[in-house]
């Protein structure tokens, strides 16, 4: 359940102004600030005043302001770190290293060194074993959202 702060949370703290933080952008919902151990310089992370684990935590009404934010945010650290591109994530739970909904915007530059995803690739064995993938997936959507 979403709440104001939850206690001991590092973002919760950087919010509420217990601890510094590079803040880049704030409206009544959302706090952008550079992530301490960045990337790339003008990495930012985008996080909402909640205290929201997850994304799939977020309420739904609050999904287009937060996203609305993100997407100011991309372009601002493009345009600020003269980058040709950015790099958007965001992790539920598994290697979430602040359990707090945060989006990382990197900004990215060919032949910066980043190799794509921080993780292997795996290729499906067959169309087949696709097609069992993705019907869990839909199988999922019908049955909808976990009670939590």
């Amino acid at each position: 359940m979403p709440g104001p702060e939850a206690a001991g949370c590092v973002f919760c703290r950087i919010l509420a102004g217990e601890l510094p933080a590079h803040r880049v952008y704030e409206d009544e919902e959302t706090v952008a600030f550079l992530d301490r151990r960045p990337l790339f310089h003008g990495h930012t992370l985008v996080v909402p005043r909640l205290h929201i684990e997850t994304l799939t935590d977020l309420p739904e009404e609050r999904v287009g302001p937060y996203f609305r934010a993100v997407r100011l945010l991309a372009g601002a650290v493009e345009r600020g770190m003269a980058a040709a591109g950015s790099f958007v994530a965001e992790n539920n739970r598994v290697s979430q290293s602040v359990p707090h909904l945060h989006v990382h915007i990197v900004p990215r530059n060919r032949k910066d060194g980043l190799r794509g995803f921080f993780w292997p690739r795996h290729t499906y064995a067959d169309d087949a074993e696709a097609e069992r993938a993705a019907e869990r997936v839909r199988s999922a959507l019908r049955a909808g959202p976990a009670a939590g």
